[in-house]
């Protein structure tokens, strides 16, 4: 995967007019913008990404459906609408996109990794069978849509079951809540 350009947001995720190369970002560990997009199904199920068994953090670990960092001088929309297109080939518009909030994430990692972003979430509606997805190489290593109910018992068996990125129990809890509003 390229280095690219990543913006630098100070603590507080306000603009800098900073930036550095994603590799400097996270030895470094400035604080900068992802994009996080949730997609889910009319029937009631949440699609998953398997990360994939190449990445520095959490390989093989279960996630958000797409996630990515914000490009400098990128949008977070034209982010968001970018990797999900890049990681599983579906296009989305701006419309298509709820979002649900913006959530610090800072925590360190073996190797020198320091990820300290802002995870600006949005949830969508996925208006295609699963099958019609196309994993991107060295990003993802599977997908899969899961029930409300078996999203659930994963959070609730969370740092017992190598499923989903333990330290993330709450956000995976909040994102939970804000699907189950929009199909309820």
């Amino acid at each position: 995967m390229e280095d690219e350009y990543i913006d630098i947001v100070t603590k507080e995720g306000q603009a800098t007019g900073e930036k550095a190369l994603k590799s400097e970002i996270h030895s470094k560990g400035y604080y900068h913008n992802t994009a996080h997009i949730w997609l889910y199904t009319k029937n009631g199920e949440i699609l998953l990404a398997q990360r994939a068994a190449t990445k520095s953090i959490c390989p093989l670990l279960w996630d958000v459906s797409v996630a990515g960092h914000v490009d400098a001088g990128e949008s977070i929309i034209h982010a968001a609408i970018r990797e999900v297109k890049e990681e599983i080939s579906l296009t989305l518009t701006p419309k298509d996109l709820n979002k649900i909030g913006i959530f610090k994430c800072f925590q360190t990692y073996p190797k020198g990794i320091f990820d300290n972003e802002f995870h600006h979430t949005f949830i969508a509606k996925l208006n295609v069978s699963i099958s019609e997805l196309i994993p991107q190489e060295g990003e993802v290593e599977d997908l899969k849509l899961v029930t409300f109910k078996s999203f659930q018992e994963l959070i609730n068996n969370i740092g017992q079951n190598n499923h989903f990125i333990a330290s993330n129990k709450a956000y995976y809890e909040f994102v939970l809540e804000q699907v189950a509003k929009l199909v309820d």
